[in-house]
């Protein structure tokens, strides 16, 4: 499925329906010999060539662009605005944000690109699964695969569709001819025919091929999110009859799905990228990634690793470089984010986010390549060392004895904080150093959509959301949670200081003539302020009514008292520990209805903005636009009685 992109534009030529009558047939008389039709649907090869476009254009295509950013990341308690204003809007909620929005400039993502792209991939879906039904073949590779392909792409599209825009037309027939009278379904009904094509896909799929092709496991865990998704908070007025059963197919579906995926032993693993296709992309833990690979014949690549920098390389002594990415720099941490973890014991965020880099630009006689350039000191709240968040001459190296010519502070006497600053850690999940050079935006890695980890703690969430209607204690979901924690803590004899991204994979002699900036080390030492250590640790939570400090911080800052809600907290706390910045979390708030008062609580450029219809995306006014009623085109009351409360 590496090549996935590249047979893709071949089948969008196939996918072209020529409406239109041909002008003077002996205008250019000449016969095409190399183009598809239709008719190539008809063949195996023709099947399968259509599953992966479809493939491509439902799990890749968006990764090229800012969509996942804007329709997952930005306007969350884990992102706020970076240094750049391209998509700030999708963050702050602010006037702008609505049926059209407001551009900001050529990167701006509008209204409707993500509502397009779904329904192409639905239309895809739709092609697969009557094309995989209507073949006559004896091969399993097409009557089944291909077919439960189809209803997993299709159910894979509405799921995201009814998560950020409530009800949606459905649309489950290829068109011969152009339509323009849609109706929405409601949320009910889509979820419905999300469950039935993933369950459809569950039946027909094997369990070979994983985490580039779409198994029986990849059917299992999106089938639990769905009924995840039905039994949640935003679907309370009408889901009561189905919540019981939903959530315990959630937990049975989840405990088939983590019996075949083990955690890898070290959250280190999963980042840890070299080259395409290489160890970390094909790990045990992984369900399903979109796929992309090193070759210069395709265009777009993957580009988040982009997205989640700062501007290291406006900072003195340093240079862009491949190692240390191309910073746009569109989003950056949150104060939730800093504070969620336990910075002692918990080892993920010294492995998600990047705290050092090394000089790499030397001026002067002072410094030299190789010294230490930049340091992030991520402390926690009452530590009384730092006078300035921005320090230029108050933090030594220790192995040079220089001062480190850029050091930004968490927690410091002046209370300015990184939030007021374009610095901050960046998130290093999607580097990638394996790019043909320093300013190529198109990279290679994989992008993981599920992996055990969240099907763990989907099976957490279902166990508490059993607990609050009897069927189950609030304790039984903590074997869930503690098989995630244990993973992530320290192990004996571990290098607290150790650290790696995906931009070690190119840190030999730099590019062009320019020196890499990447240094395998973090500040976990500098920012805890404790010996060093090699001792296990432990995060292991023992009993509900002693959560963990960090977890209480959040807890009583929302105001939560019921075990409910203290629990739904905790999970909510621990995706973030475990899933930051894996394009999950604005649905994960919208659909918990929490999405308001975090956003309110930690995003400083939402908080004024956000409302409570903002648990929903506004329905494009391209859209609106286009549909008809009755033969003619909706009246401004029906677009407004089609649109989101609120827009």
């Amino acid at each position: 499925m590496k090549n996935y992109k590249k047979q893709y534009i071949s089948l969008m030529l196939v996918t072209v329906l020529l409406l239109s009558s041909s002008c003077n047939k002996d205008f250019l008389d000449e016969e095409l010999t190399t183009a598809y039709t239709q008719e190539y649907y008809k063949t195996e090869s023709g099947i399968q060539a259509l599953a992966i476009g479809t493939y491509y254009q439902v799990f890749a295509a968006e990764f090229a662009t800012e969509i996942p950013l804007t329709a997952t990341e930005s306007g969350t308690d884990e992102f706020h605005a970076g240094g750049d204003p391209s998509n700030w809007i999708w963050n702050s909620y602010s006037s702008g944000f609505k049926a059209f929005v407001t551009v900001s400039n050529a990167n701006t993502v509008a209204a409707n690109t993500n509502w397009d792209n779904l329904y192409i991939g639905i239309g895809n879906a739709n092609q697969l699964i009557e094309s995989a039904t209507a073949i006559a073949s004896t091969n399993d590779a097409i009557k089944k695969t291909a077919l439960g392909e189809g209803y997993f792409l299709r159910a894979f599209n509405y799921l995201k569709l009814v998560n950020q825009y409530g009800g949606v037309p459905l649309k489950l027939t290829t068109s011969s001819t152009v339509e323009l009278e849609f109706t929405r379904a409601t949320p009910q009904q889509v979820l419905e025919q999300v469950i039935a094509d993933f369950t459809q896909a569950y039946n027909l799929l094997s369990n070979a091929g994983a985490p580039a092709k779409i198994t029986k496991d990849a059917a299992a865990h999106y089938l639990a999110k769905a009924y995840l998704t039905r039994a949640s908070e935003i679907n309370d007025t009408w889901n009561s009859a189905t919540k019981l059963t939903d959530l315990q197919q959630v937990v049975t579906l989840s405990d088939e799905v983590i019996a075949h995926h083990p955690l890898a032993s070290n959250f280190m693993e999963l980042w840890n990228y070299t080259v395409a296709d290489g160890a970390n992309e094909k790990l045990p833990e992984l369900i399903l990634s979109a796929q992309f690979n090193a070759s210069t014949l395709t265009t777009g690549g993957n580009q988040q690793h982009l997205h989640f920098l700062s501007t290291y390389d406006q900072l003195p002594q340093m240079r862009r470089n491949l190692a240390g990415g191309r910073p746009f720099s569109r989003l950056a941490p949150t104060y939730f984010v800093y504070d969620v973890y336990d910075h002692v014991n918990d080892s993920r965020f010294w492995k998600s986010f990047q705290t050092k880099s090394i000089i790499n630009n030397k001026s002067g006689n002072y410094y030299n390549n190789g010294d230490l350039g930049i340091m992030y000191i991520v402390n926690n709240a009452g530590d009384t060392r730092f006078a300035k968040t921005k320090n230029t001459d108050a933090i030594v190296d220790v192995k040079t004895g220089k001062t480190v010519p850029s050091v930004y502070v968490a927690y410091a006497a002046d209370n300015i904080g990184l939030m007021a600053d374009v610095r901050f850690p960046s998130l290093s999940k999607h580097l990638d150093g394996n790019r043909i050079d320093l300013s190529n935006t198109k990279g290679s890695r994989d992008i993981i959509l599920a992996r055990s980890a969240e099907t763990y703690l989907q099976a957490a969430e279902a166990k508490i959301r059993l607990a609050q209607i009897g069927g189950a204690t609030f304790s039984d979901a903590l074997p869930y949670i503690n098989a995630v924690r244990t993973r992530a803590q320290y192990k004996a004899g571990e290098n607290r200081a150790a650290y790696t991204d995906g931009s070690a994979a190119y840190t030999t002699t730099g590019q062009a003539g320019i020196p890499i900036s990447f240094v395998p080390e973090n500040s976990y030492y500098e920012s805890n302020n404790i010996p060093v250590s090699t001792a296990a640790t432990s995060l292991a939570i023992t009993s509900i009514g002693a959560l963990p400090l960090e977890d209480q911080a959040v807890i009583s800052k929302l105001g939560y008292a019921g075990d409910y809600d203290r629990m739904l907290c905790l999970i909510l706390n621990e995706r973030t520990r475990e899933l930051c910045g894996e394009f999950h979390r604005w649905e994960d708030l919208s659909r918990t209805k929490t999405l308001i008062a975090r956003a309110k609580a930690y995003n400083i450029e939402a908080n004024p903005n956000i409302q409570d219809f903002h648990h929903l995306r506004p329905i494009p006014q391209t859209f609106l636009d286009g549909v008809y009623a009755n033969g003619r085109p909706l009246t401004a009351s029906e677009k407004d009685a089609m649109q989101n409360p609120g827009y």
